[in-house]
């Protein structure tokens, strides 16, 4: 085993945490198998041979944005040959009763009225109450709290009360000025980012958390982007899971190629170590393709996410990847990679747990406790808890 592994090793058995310079070194470590079983082994210990999934739909009301980010190729502007608006009813036709979650984000549009976001939840749990949703980024908080002049904390107390469920976590891109002038200059930028992830987690709206990577980013900014967000789970535990999401060149071409398999497992692998304050680290299929992320399975991952339905924002960049996938498809892609099958709802609650006989549908269906967040050391002093 190589000497940095080695290191790391001993580190975890003592219940110590990576720093950065450790995190840096696993980067450049040629050992990646060795890597793989170290992450392995991590995830294991949590979560056993379990791989999470959820039967859930991505719904993209509009790809009309006010933003131009150079590095996106799904939003436009309005009346160009490939923009669109959802009136709520289409958002309705896209969910089903079969669902456990919607994930809902889109362009930041020019003109439509709060009503219309608030009404649309409004409808979603009217004709589908079991559905949870899971729904705008922080860059889309940001835009509503400036737009409709309400603070962060009404915008998402009014959300929730009309059915928000959980808040996705894209939008944080990589925690690096440099890259955001760059590449996204008008966008939110770190301290806005978590600043409203924080507070949806003091008002118990748990969230996930991504990275964007394989584009101009640095291995150091990818590592330090990582101890940020650890860094906050430390003061609020409200993230579920972290999702690497893997850059698709598409057309903007900020770089020719996708980053490689092989830096897609070191990513996934190095998260599992350097979080080990964030229960669930997810291989996204939708990026990394389905092969990639069964593999990832025994490198740290312990969730693939779900069933899709009709994913457009990194299918606009051109992934390669299916639209959607099937529940079976799903089942049999973590079987096929040695795990068990978990389904799973937006937050975490386990709803079926697929035995490994592909002849036998189900074993009876289990639940293990979900993420409940919890308040900050200084909040606790304040209220006694």
């Amino acid at each position: 085993m190589e000497p940095i592994l080695e290191r790391v090793a001993h580190r975890l058995q003592r219940g110590q945490r990576l720093g950065r310079a450790e995190a840096l070194e696993l980067f450049e470590t040629p050992d990646v198998i060795g890597l793989g079983r170290l992450a392995d082994q991590i995830k294991r210990a949590r979560w056993s041979d379990r791989a999470h999934f959820v039967i859930n739909r991505q719904i993209n009301p509009s790809n009309v944005c006010v933003l131009s980010c150079r590095f996106c190729d799904f939003a436009t502007k309005r009346g160009r040959p490939n923009a669109y608006e959802m009136t709520i009813q289409e958002v309705l036709e896209r969910c089903s009763p079969e669902l456990r979650e919607v994930h809902i984000v889109g362009g930041l549009h020019p003109d439509w009225p709060w009503d219309y976001y608030l009404d649309m939840f409004r409808a979603i749990k009217r004709e589908f109450p079991h559905i949870q949703i899971k729904a705008w980024t922080a860059v889309e908080i940001d835009y509503f709290s400036k737009k409709f002049r309400l603070s962060v904390e009404e915008v998402l107390q009014q959300l929730r009360a009309v059915g928000l469920t959980a808040l996705p976590g894209g939008g944080a891109e990589v925690f690096s000025e440099r890259v955001r002038k760059a590449l996204f200059p008008f966008k939110i930028g770190a301290p806005r980012w978590l600043e409203i992830h924080r507070i949806a987690h003091r008002l118990g709206i748990p969230s996930n958390a991504t990275l964007l990577y394989g584009h101009m980013e640095t291995v150091e900014e990818r590592v330090d982007h990582l101890l940020k967000l650890r860094e906050l789970q430390d003061e609020t535990n409200g993230f579920m899971s972290f999702i690497p999401l893997a850059y698709q060149p598409g057309k903007t071409q900020v770089v020719r190629r996708q980053a490689s398999a092989i830096d897609d497992l070191k990513t996934i692998a190095i998260a599992r170590l350097v979080f080990d304050n964030v229960p669930h680290i997810k291989a996204y299929w939708v990026t990394m393709g389905e092969e990639i992320a069964s593999v990832a399975l025994h490198f740290g991952a312990d969730d693939i996410d779900g069933t899709i339905g009709e994913e457009r924002i990194m299918h606009a960049a051109d992934a390669a990847s299916p639209v959607s996938l099937t529940r079976g498809r799903l089942v049999e892609l973590i079987r096929e990679s040695g795990c068990t099958p978990v389904e799973r709802d937006a937050v975490y609650d386990t709803r079926q747990v697929y035995d490994h006989d592909p002849s036998t549908r189900l074993t009876t269906a289990g639940r293990e406790p979900s993420l409940r967040v919890v308040p900050s050391k200084a909040e606790s002093r304040v209220e006694g808890r």
